[in-house]
């Protein structure tokens, strides 16, 4: 029920995130470092607000109502992208659904975590991930067939998004029950002390610290909308770029969660990283459609291979107790880097070219490869 919540919450966000850097940049007049800037401010300000939700989560020991009200100003943020008049409106629009993502996404993943034992765990993120990711794709291809049938007209597709945010927040409402044990873990806990998080071991930082380096490698893929476009997609048909990496990525997700749970989970998110860095080197020497499209597939299997693995190997490497805390903490890290990340990208495709863009993300992912490969193993399976 959690991994349908997310799918319409997708597909409601994907049908607006698939057009918004092609009407920034062809209805708005913003260079890419604007792009950058807006889509680094949104990402960073939906992974830094987890680590307090998680926390919240934690501490009251209720996840279901933090994730509503995320839920809930993500629906409710939907209308201003229709009402922006300039790039200062959208980036208040995205703030405001970048914080409901925020505050939604530690405490369901915590959830997850809650719900399921932990032999199926990996298979569980997998699985939620896929539904996701399965509305990722959907809305994209809805807003493809909607510029179409509206000729071309952003706002009134920026208007149909709100139908399946609104379901979604109905769907979280009515349909899912948050188990007894999450309810009463947080009564009997003092007030919020940081000090916590010496509790959280040595093999989380490792994650950590992977993950934040990762994440300078993978910019917002904002960037890769506008290099298909660059490379020759019209500005209805350039949906279908998160469409295809959807596709690929919903694919991936479910088998790469069962992976997870049979194999040292190094090994596969260095599977995810190299996939990365060949998607980076396809885009920079794109010339055309064809080594776009390659690295559209290519980035979809590597977020396959290695999003829902990041939050498995987080809940493994830390306390039952602590789940809301670490996963936002995680994040907080991959905030702060995701902001670094697309404000790069983007000044580097305004002063040295597209190509250098996906040339720094390469570097970023091996970067991230070599700290992976120093990284301990401990025996909850991370």
């Amino acid at each position: 029920m959690l991994g349908f919540v997310s799918m319409f919450m997708d597909i409601s966000s994907e049908l607006i995130h698939s057009l918004l850097p092609v009407f920034m940049v062809s209805s708005l007049g913003a260079s890419a470092l604007a792009v950058g800037v807006v889509e680094g401010v949104a990402e960073a300000t939906s992974l830094i607000t987890k680590v307090f939700s998680g926390t919240l989560s934690d501490h009251f020991g209720r996840r279901k109502g933090l994730a509503v009200f995320g839920y809930g100003l993500g629906a409710i943020s939907k209308p201003l992208f229709a009402l922006a008049g300039t790039v200062n409106a959208v980036l208040a629009a995205r703030f405001l659904d970048r914080i409901g993502k925020g505050m939604r996404g530690a405490p369901r993943d915590a959830l997850v975590a809650d719900l399921t034992p932990e032999p199926i765990r990996g298979a569980a993120y997998g699985l939620r991930q896929s539904l996701d990711t399965v509305g990722a794709f959907t809305g994209p291809l809805l807003a493809m067939m909607l510029m179409l049938v509206w000729s071309g007209n952003f706002r009134k597709v920026f208007w149909f998004a709100v139908i399946p945010g609104v379901f979604a927040v109905l769907l979280l409402e009515f349909g899912v029950r948050e188990p007894k044990a999450s309810m009463t873990r947080g009564q009997a806990r003092a007030p919020i002390q940081w000090g916590i998080l010496k509790e959280l071991s040595t093999a989380y930082w490792w994650v950590v610290m992977v993950g934040a380096i990762f994440t300078l490698g993978r910019f917002s893929e904002a960037f890769l909308i506008l290099r298909a476009r660059q490379t020759g997609l019209s500005d209805a048909l350039t949906p279908g770029v998160l469409v295809l990496m959807n596709i690929v990525y919903a694919l991936t997700a479910y088998p790469a969660g069962h992976m997870a749970d049979r194999m040292d989970r190094r090994f596969l998110l260095a599977g995810g990283l190299i996939v990365l860095i060949a998607s980076d080197l396809a885009f920079a020497h794109a010339g055309g459609l064809v080594l776009s499209a390659l690295g559209i597939a290519l980035w979809g299997l590597h977020m396959g291979l290695t999003q829902g693995l990041f939050a498995t190997m987080v809940v493994a490497a830390a306390p039952a107790s602590l789940r809301g805390t670490a996963l936002g903490f995680f994040n907080l890290a991959g905030g702060v880097a995701m902001l670094a990340a697309s404000g790069l990208a983007g000044l580097l495709w305004d002063k040295v070219g597209a190509s250098m863009t996906f040339f720094s993300g390469a570097i970023f992912s091996a970067a991230a490869l070599a700290l992976l490969w120093m990284s301990p193993k401990v025996e909850n399976g991370y």
